[in-house]
């Protein structure tokens, strides 16, 4: 879309009378979908009423798109593995400023707008922070008129769906593409070929200036183009978030297929077909790691190679590339992206390394999401030289004129030199992506102020030291248009009435809302608001589980991808302890609430799936038990994702942020449910340090071990038995797992996960507890005194703009991307 037809010829931009609407939506409903209205199902109104907002779309698209090339305006291009977009309908319709027209134009058909936008499926592009952030981002670009482009993979299937079978977790192929994908155009002319395996021979140059490399691969695919539209709010632009998919050169082998070979003739395109069919494919095994390195590769050489024929199809060369483009690496997983730059620069278009390395270095930026060594993602050399042969060699010469700066320099032990090496040598031999991304890129930032300040003293200290200029902090954001306009509209009115529109386009604007949060009549009106959300959720349960829960009671919810570093282990046993106080002391006044857990457990990933199935078993029999009067339920909500969290947040009372401090780089579940009048429990870990600091001490509850703390722990010989030991609480929650009063079925099903906090406790789920069983106990008191809770509510809602996704890309583009803003 960098080229467009001339003004002369082109349509008229649609108009948005409710009208003509209504007599659009029939006229697509036939010679679009096929249908008269007498026989027009919901999914049939769907599709066209879609399609009629996407004339619009498509006219606001093509103006951006034409704009940002005739002005020459410097381009951001988004590369991440995951964009986590949910539906989309609501979200081009109202930054559109056409949701309420198009509801009057269905119900002059009979039509109710909220029925079919419940049938758009979630686009199963992630799985869950890293994604979410990648999306709200590319609004943000968007209402904020930056020119940016995001590439990913269009998956098949996603991660997975997943189900629970017996408490257990089963993952099963998500079809989210059965119906077709109304909102993506394909352009199957932009494809382009990507290659893996082979040979690389030297030729001579014929500019005359020595050899250069042309790489042979063995295996070619063809990496084809599926776009979305983007819109901003009030439809400022449209960008474009372009996702690869791969189909291979030769469909069939035909003389395999007519010499009876039926099978092998297809196998070009079963190779092809797996690379984009699911999401992070399971890495506990040698095949696994292979198609996930080939995912990485594929998507991220198509994406820049794309990059490359865009530029040059405005600009006579890519010397200039660094003042007109900026490529921004969401995490590691496109950082090959840096060594893809670097072939194309030297083998296609003829630079010396010196020159390539100085283009690329200034044309790349860095965000890291994760301190936990086992996600800065590093692989096996022989399998990269194996599927990557020129890249091998690239990153090999890289790494011989950094490693050479640093010895130069004086300054490094040899320690610290293999640390900065991207080659790592200490066993097995792996090129390690996070060292390549930040040695590969003009600036490396962290996603909020305590993970940024982390990553210079532990993961990226030797090389922090090296370029002492390059790490900088830009704390996540949340787009409120997704995550207070659309998902909690009651409340959105509610702020309307109160504070009037300007909140709308300047989100900070809500402090205004607190000078209302003593006032009486108000702290009712939002509490009104909180009960019919809750409500709503109580029937989602009722429908989906047949659970029947009390809106009433305090609802305690944690939402987020299962993992032991996250905690939801130290929240399940909490409710153990609490179901066992509530038994043995029924005298005292309890308070009703209901717990709330949700999210996927990687495939592979033992103990997170564990977790999954203890939730399930302890809230099976604390559910059952009449002698908890109702006072404790557990829930656990399948098949978590964008649409479940929109109906989930608005209705919580608490937010569980409890990740081990020092380990959760920022959250932005935390964002959500403060905006929405949510108090956070949590630790002093990612953006609640910075979250505290804006909603203030007295309005957020935080428990346990700081970052420093649990550090110090650890190198102090930390026991955590003989902390168990202290805490009789703790001990009968751990024993009653452990024996198997939830498994009785398989008393020792949770031996072994129980055993691991009696030994280890690496994530000192031991050495908070009483911290946080007696910060849960805080939070009852809190609830017995509705006007101080409902306050601390709307000191949240009213506090926290600054989290805004807007503020977050604003400092991207004036402080690393250098574009307008």
């Amino acid at each position: 879309m960098d080229k467009t037809s001339s003004p002369a010829v082109e349509a008229a931009p649609r108009q948005f009378v409710v009208s003509d609407l209504a007599d659009e939506l029939i006229e697509c409903l036939k010679y679009r979908v096929g249908k008269e209205p007498s026989v027009a199902t919901r999914h049939d109104w769907l599709s066209a009423a879609i399609k009629v907002v996407r004339d619009r779309l498509i006219d606001r698209w093509i103006e951006s798109t034409r704009r940002a090339y005739e002005n020459g305006d410097k381009r951001v291009y988004y590369l991440s593995m995951e964009f986590l977009i949910g539906r989309l309908m609501r979200d081009a319709f109202s930054n559109l400023g056409m949701m309420e027209d198009m509801r009057e134009a269905l119900a002059a058909h009979d039509v109710d707008i909220d029925l079919i936008a419940a049938l758009e499926p979630d686009a199963a592009l992630g799985n869950g922070g890293l994604g979410r952030l990648a999306a709200c981002f590319m609004e943000s670009m968007a209402s904020l008129d930056i020119p940016a482009h995001g590439y990913g993979i269009r998956y098949v299937h996603g991660l997975f769906r997943q189900e629970i079978h017996d408490g257990y977790q089963v993952e099963l192929p998500e079809t989210w593409l059965d119906h077709g994908n109304p909102w993506e155009f394909e352009r199957r002319e932009g494809a382009y070929e990507i290659g893996f395996g082979g040979s690389v021979r030297s030729v001579a140059s014929q500019e005359g200036r020595g050899e250069r490399q042309i790489w042979k691969p063995t295996e070619r695919f063809l990496a084809v183009p599926f776009d979305t539209p983007i819109a901003g709010w009030r439809g400022k632009r449209v960008n474009s978030l372009r996702l690869w998919s791969a189909m291979p050169v030769d469909p069939i082998l035909l003389d395999a297929f007519n010499a009876g070979d039926h099978i092998g003739a297809l196998r070009e395109s079963n190779k092809a077909e797996a690379l984009t069919r699911v999401l992070y494919p399971a890495d506990s095994h040698p095949a696994g790691q292979e198609l996930r390195l080939r995912q990485e590769y594929f998507f991220s050489a198509a994406s820049v190679q794309d990059i490359v024929r865009r530029h040059l199809s405005k600009y006579p060369d890519l010397h200039s590339l660094p003042d007109k483009v900026t490529i921004h690496l969401n995490d590691t997983h496109p950082a090959i992206a840096v060594a893809e730059l670097m072939r194309l620069l030297m083998d296609v278009h003829g630079h010396g390394f010196d020159s390539a390395w100085a283009i690329a270095k200034q044309t790349f930026a860095y965000t890291n999401h994760t301190l936990l060594p086992e996600a800065l993602e590093s692989w096996p050399v022989p399998l990269f030289e194996r599927l990557l042969p020129r890249h091998m060699q690239i990153i090999y010469a890289i790494n011989a004129e950094v490693l050479l700066e640093v010895r130069s320099s004086g300054r490094f032990n040899d320690d610290e030199i293999r640390e900065i090496s991207l080659i790592y040598e200490g066993g097995e031999r792996r090129v390690r992506m996070g060292n390549l991304a930040f040695v590969g890129a003009f600036s490396v930032n962290g996603v909020s102020a305590l993970h940024t300040d982390l990553m210079k003293q532990t993961v990226f200290s030797d090389l922090h030291k090296l370029y002492p200029d390059r790490i900088n902090n830009k704390t996540n954001g949340i787009t409120q248009r997704r995550w207070l306009f659309q998902c909690n509209p009651r409340l959105t009115t509610l702020i309307r009435d109160t504070i009037g529109d300007r909140f709308l386009d300047d989100i900070e604007a809500l402090s205004e809302l607190d000078a209302y949060a003593e006032d009486h009549e108000f702290q009712q009106q939002f509490s009104a608001v909180k009960r019919a959300n809750k409500e709503q959720l109580v029937k989602v349960v009722s429908e989906r589980l047949g659970v029947r829960l009390d809106p009433t009671a305090l609802f305690d919810v944690q939402i987020k991808r299962i993992h032991e570093y996250k905690r939801q282990l130290l929240n399940i046993i909490e409710a153990v302890s609490l179901y066992d106080q509530i038994r043995s002391h029924p005298e005292r006044d309890w308070l009703p609430r209901v717990k709330f857990f949700a999210g996927k457990a990687a495939p592979s990933y033992h103990n997170a799936k564990l977790i999954i199935k203890l939730a399930n078993d302890v809230a099976r029999v604390i559910n059952s038990d009449p002698s908890v009067r109702g006072l404790l339920k557990v829930v656990f909500i399948p098949n978590y994702n964008v649409s479940t969290a929109e109906i989930m947040i608005p209705a919580a009372d608490l937010s569980e942020q409890i990740s081990t401090a020092g380990l959760e780089a920022s959250g932005t579940g935390n964002m959500k449910f403060a905006l929405n009048g949510a108090l956070t429990i949590g630790t002093l870990d990612g953006a609640n340090v910075e979250l505290r600091e804006h909603v203030g001490d007295e309005n957020i509850v935080i428990f346990g071990l700081t970052a420093q703390e649990v550090a110090q722990w650890k190198a102090q010989d930390y026991r955590p038995g003989e902390i168990i030991e202290r805490s009789a609480e703790l001990k009968q929650a751990l024993e009653a797992i452990g024996t198997g009063v939830f498994s009785p079925d398989d008393p020792g099903r949770y031996g072994e996960l129980i055993s691991g906090i009696y030994k280890q406790d690496t994530f000192m789920v031991a050495a908070d507890f009483d911290a946080y069983s007696s910060a849960q106990r805080h939070v009852d008191e809190l609830w017995r005194t509705p006007a101080r809770w409902h306050r601390m509510a709307i000191h949240n809602t009213a506090r926290v703009g600054w989290f805004s996704s807007d503020r977050t890309i604003r400092q991207y583009a004036s402080e690393i991307w250098r574009v307008p803003v």
